[in-house]
Formats: C-alpha cells, sequence, structure tokens
C-alpha cells in the first residue's frame, strides 16, 4: 500500500524564522505594531489571517489582511533569493531515503503558494515533492486538518498511512486530527504531543518512518 510523508516547510524543512521575523516584524511597525520576539513565537506558523486579525481585530477587511500579508511575503522571498537558505540538519538525508524507500511527499504548509514555490526553486527540490499544498487552498488552516487531509487526497494515500513532520504545537494537532501518525521537531513552540518528539531530524533512527507506517 502506498505511504506518504507530508512536511510542514518551516522550521521543519527549513529554519526561516529569522527571515520571517524580521519581515514581520518590519511590515508590523510600518502599521504601529511593536512586536517581540516572544509574541512571534507563540503564533509563528499561522497564517496571515489569523495573525492579522490577532492585532487589528475580527472586523479586519479581508482587502487588509490581503494587502498587508503580500507585502510581508514578497519582503520574505526577496531574503530567501537574495541571501539563500538551507535545509535543516537530517532533511536531505531523509528527503532521499524516503524518496529510494517508495514513499510519496508533499509540502504541507500555513505559507502561500509563492513562498513554497520560492523553496523547492532555490533548493532545487521540485524533483522530491509529488504535490504542494497552502492553507490558502483550504478552508481551515492549522490546527484543523484540512491542508494534511487535501495533501493525502492529492497522494491519493490514506490519512492513516501519512507520517506529519511538524515543528508546531497546531501543526501536530492538526495531523493527529486528521487522523494521522505525527513527528514533532523540538523547539520554540514548547511541549508537542507527537508520536515521536526529537531535536533534529539527523537523530532519528533509520527505521522511524517505516516503524510509524509499516510497508
Amino acid at each position: 500500500m502506498n505511504r506518504a510523508v507530508l512536511w510542514d516547510m518551516d522550521g521543519t524543512l527549513i529554519d526561516s524564522a529569522e527571515y520571517h521575523w524580521i519581515t514581520w516584524h518590519d511590515t508590523l511597525a510600518e502599521l504601529g505594531v511593536s512586536l517581540t520576539r516572544e509574541s512571534f513565537n507563540g503564533w509563528f506558523g499561522s497564517r496571515n489571517d489569523r495573525i492579522l486579525r490577532r492585532y487589528f481585530g475580527d472586523d479586519f477587511p479581508l482587502v487588509e489582511i490581503a494587502r498587508i500579508g503580500e507585502l510581508k511575503e514578497s519582503r520574505y522571498r526577496a531574503l530567501v533569493r537574495d541571501q539563500g537558505i538551507r535545509l535543516l540538519p537530517g532533511v536531505e538525508r531523509w528527503l532521499y531515503a524516503l524518496q529510494q524507500g517508495g514513499w510519496q511527499q508533499a509540502v504541507a504548509s500555513s505559507a502561500p503558494p509563492a513562498n513554497i514555490d520560492v523553496l523547492l526553486e532555490v533548493m532545487g527540490l521540485q524533483q522530491q515533492f509529488a504535490s504542494t499544498v497552502s492553507a490558502e487552498e483550504v478552508a481551515h488552516g492549522k490546527p484543523f486538518p484540512d491542508v494534511f487531509l487535501r495533501a493525502a487526497e492529492k497522494l491519493a494515500v490514506q490519512p492513516a498511512r501519512c507520517v506529519v513532520v511538524e515543528d508546531a504545537a497546531v501543526g501536530v494537532e492538526a495531523g493527529r486530527r486528521g487522523g494521522m501518525r505525527t513527528i514533532g521537531i523540538s523547539g520554540v513552540h514548547g511541549h508537542l504531543d507527537a508520536d515521536i518528539v526529537t531535536r533534529s531530524m539527523a537523530d532519528l533512527p533509520l527505521d522511524t518512518f517505516d516503524r510509524l507506517v509499516p510497508a
């Protein structure tokens, strides 16, 4: 039976937190919001609409959410292109090992589609992923399971045959709510209620994914 790995992007495939911190800090500062690291760490990984409504209220116009979000994300993409970005430790090894092992792989992220595309282009990873899904493509972002269920659907793999790799509690919750197995990469987001929790993908034994979803 088919098996799949559904990768979150920011903080899971790549360490993009500093780029996001810079661009969110600068963008919100222009709107009169003084962003702290503590606040940023608390919501990093959420969809832009949820982030902006946190500061400007539930009635904040959609057109403004779209405008501000695109401004911030265009700045982020410019940083990625200008300064480059690296995969987190162990990720490259796992991407190729899983591909060789017959696993299908997808990126399932809260990031906008253009951000996912830039990552795959800059890193040269287009051939590693059979599909990508952004939270913008589904009705509800994480912790709802929509983005992971859509990724599984695109890959034609049953949710129970999928492993979600995440670094945020809302992402792990989304994977679990979707009926999937979960690997949590611990960091600034606090406790992760995943099937397996690790500090780094480089620390995982070679049979980790096979134990979660046997062939």
